[in-house]
């Protein structure tokens, strides 16, 4: 055996798991995202979804992405930078530019790739990115690829993230950049205070709205609209694999950033574009989102219901207020047993265990769209309620 193969062999916990019946990752579908889901024949209720809107499966989006398909094929066999931009990409940039309300508009293949390329190109090697300590992966990714200075803040501590600004340099660019909802805790980022410090100390501002765009603001705008700071960031990210019920990446800003990182940004020169369905079908959604804001009234009334139904359960959520909804459990294999316990009785959850949080800090995130009903949710929470208690993680 080759070194390499010596020294992964060694991880054996996926290994582990199944074994003992409880892993719980890579469950093949066989049906659309529906709020019920069919996995090896067997009917469960998804609430481990980021479709948000619910759209995912919405007919009109289908027919876009299959028109779509029928003008331009499948591809386009290439970067944006060269033979990979269509006209349908630049309605696109230009719809979302005026949705969110920024000058301009980049669109990347992956949300994470927005990310990636976006937070390791912009800043040099005398300038600051000051990060939360809970941001996004494709965030963490992008800020070790940057040259500049990396200061971490306290996970939304706004005295946490003016002690660093206090450390810069203030004739050099300051970066910070936090998610606008926080993907696994649901809690929302100070965006007020967050722009205010921005202000005071000559910083800009990223915001990334992939799980808050659909949720928050006048038509799904997102927490910069919500909070009536979008003026005062500079970057707006998000994504389409989630409320859009497509693939593919945003940032939304002004021109100058634009043109730097359209000949810069190594994830947007060197990936091939995103698909004309993919294109097609975001297109859509922003269109159901506007015209149809009872989908997202429905969304809040059932993230209520949700959060006062385990908050009387007693179920530990932190400081969540969205339908993104964490149920801490603090144990890895419980975590495991828990997620495989609520799959038999027909819920589907994710689990989040180490390394994506601490191990004291391991979850079962359960996220709602707006097409559940109110009688799917109560019956995961009353099937929530009685395996939690089976395992002894709420009294």
């Amino acid at each position: 055996m080759k070194l390499l193969q010596k020294k992964l062999s060694q991880y054996t916990v996926p290994q582990e798991a199944m074994k003992a019946g409880i892993y719980p990752y890579f469950r093949a579908i066989s049906s659309e995202q529906e709020p019920e889901v069919t996995i090896n024949g067997k009917r469960v209720l998804m609430f481990g979804s980021n479709c948000y809107t619910g759209l995912v499966s919405d007919p009109r989006i289908k027919e876009a992405a299959i028109e779509a398909i029928k003008k331009y094929g499948t591809g386009c066999a290439g970067s944006p930078f060269l033979n990979g931009t269509l006209d349908l990409h630049k309605q696109l940039e230009a719809r979302i530019a005026e949705y969110i309300g920024k000058e301009d508009v980049m669109i990347y293949s992956t949300g994470f790739g927005v990310n990636l390329g976006v937070v390791s190109t912009l800043t040099g090697r005398e300038d600051y990115i000051l990060w939360d300590e809970q941001d996004h992966a494709s965030i963490i990714e992008g800020r070790r690829l940057s040259f500049s200075q990396s200061l971490k803040y306290k996970h939304n501590d706004m005295d946490s993230l003016e002690k660093q600004l206090q450390k810069c340099d203030p004739d050099k660019v300051k970066l910070i950049v936090t998610d606008g909802v926080f993907s696994m805790e649901g809690d929302v980022a100070n965006l007020p205070k967050i722009t205010e410090l921005a202000k005071k100390y000559n910083a800009t501002v990223m915001v990334d709205e992939a799980h808050s765009i659909g949720v928050f603001g006048k038509g799904g705008r997102g927490t910069c609209n919500h909070f009536g700071v979008t003026d005062d960031v500079d970057l707006i990210m998000g994504t389409f694999s989630k409320s859009f019920a497509s693939l593919g990446g945003f940032i939304a800003t002004d021109k100058e950033i634009t043109n730097f990182l359209r000949h810069h940004s190594r994830s947007y020169i060197f990936t091939a574009s995103i698909t004309p369905a993919s294109t097609a079908a975001a297109l859509k959604a922003i269109d159901i989102m506007e015209q149809e804001p009872e989908r997202q009234d429905h969304l809040w009334a059932l993230t209520k219901m949700a959060l006062d139904g385990f908050k009387a359960a007693g179920f530990e959520i932190g400081n969540t207020s969205t339908p993104i909804i964490p149920l801490y459990i603090r144990d890895n294999m419980k975590t495991f047993a828990i997620t495989t316990e609520l799959f038999n009785e027909g819920i589907f959850v994710n689990p989040v265990v180490s390394p994506a949080v601490a191990p004291h800090d391991t979850l079962i995130r359960f996220s709602l769209m707006a097409t559940h009903t109110p009688e799917q949710v109560s019956e995961a929470i009353e099937k929530l309620i009685k395996v939690f208690k089976r395992y002894e993680v709420i009294k």
